[in-house]
């Protein structure tokens, strides 16, 4: 399906070198801010404290947030869990306040809010847990990305999986030095939204690679940059309708999915508005730049085997 067609291809490996300078730019920023900043980390990653408490009847939870952070929690995680009135609440680490002493003061908190509250669990997740949390979330990115270099050599070519995966990382730093500025906090969930990006910028460079492949058959006498510029031209429609669909779900996530889906929604927001950029002007740009070209994806054969009438005599896909 297509809202439009163009009819001109856009010369977009033309000004290849001035995008990817940009891209250069806010790429050596994000990894500033990193160094200089440093990822505001959640509770999951540092250690805190983790409440359990159950309500007579279903809790709002946006009471129970305010409730706490009145105490001067900034950063407190609040959810349901079970049923709905079951609520998790956890607390970043305080200097010189033990865990038994901020659930105590979080309980009375609460108790006054609404006199039917009860505490069922509270325990102390120590940097340990964090530790291997941030091990296990390195491991899953690696696998991804070693999975993403993998797929794209055997469907497509190596100089692609390069490309691809030198996009696709950019991405996920700006990403990192969008949280790391703002100071948001990055927990599990963003975490999944960061991984989440990765297949989702990779679906997009898969779908340019495959033009770009069917233009070097299909035109013979047109240049490599001539065949990038088709191929980009040929998918803006599709690159449209696919990601103002998707941008549609997750601002609405980001709206009205309350504080537990902010920062996933707003991970994801910005990975695809960057996701969208890198494919065109960094990934095939970059293939490009490493000397793609029609003999790497299409494979000549003997001419003697070959029907002359045929347009297409000679190449194979």
């Amino acid at each position: 399906m297509e809202f439009f067609r163009i009819r001109k291809d856009i010369p977009f490996m033309k000004h290849a070198l001035v995008f990817n300078a940009i891209s250069f730019l806010t790429f050596a920023l994000a990894v500033f801010f990193l160094f200089s900043r440093g990822l505001h980390l959640s509770v999951e990653f540092t250690g805190g404290t983790v409440m359990e408490v159950a309500y007579q009847q279903t809790a709002d939870i946006g009471k129970v947030r305010d409730t706490v952070a009145q105490l001067g929690y900034a950063d407190v995680t609040v959810q349901n869990f079970g049923t709905s009135r079951d609520v998790m609440i956890r607390l970043p680490v305080q200097k010189g306040v033990t865990s038994a002493q901020q659930s105590e003061q979080v309980l009375a908190a609460l108790k006054v809010a609404d006199a039917g509250v009860t505490l069922r669990r509270t325990e102390f997740v120590g940097p340990q847990v964090g530790e291997e949390l941030v091990h296990g979330g390195l491991m899953a990115l690696g696998m991804v990305v070693l999975g993403i270099v993998i797929y794209l050599a055997f469907r497509f070519e190596w100089k692609f999986g390069v490309a691809a995966i030198i996009a696709n990382l950019h991405d996920v730093v700006i990403i990192l030095g969008f949280f790391a500025f703002f100071q948001w906090e990055f927990s599990l969930s963003v975490l999944a939204g960061v991984l989440a990006v990765l297949g989702y910028s990779v679906n997009e460079s898969v779908v340019i690679f495959d033009r770009i492949r069917e233009a070097f058959r299909k035109y013979r006498k047109m240049t490599t940059h001539e065949v990038i510029d088709h191929a980009i031209t040929s998918t803006m429609s599709r690159t449209i309708i696919t990601h103002a669909s998707t941008e549609a779900m997750v601002l609405s996530m980001f709206f009205f999915g309350g504080p537990s889906l902010h920062y996933f929604a707003l991970a994801l927001t910005i990975g695809i508005l960057f996701g969208i950029y890198s494919s065109v002007f960094v990934a095939a740009a970059i293939a490009m730049w490493l000397g793609v070209k029609r003999e790497d994806l299409v494979k000549t054969t003997n001419k003697q085997d070959t029907d002359p009438n045929d347009p297409n005599a000679g190449a194979t896909v």
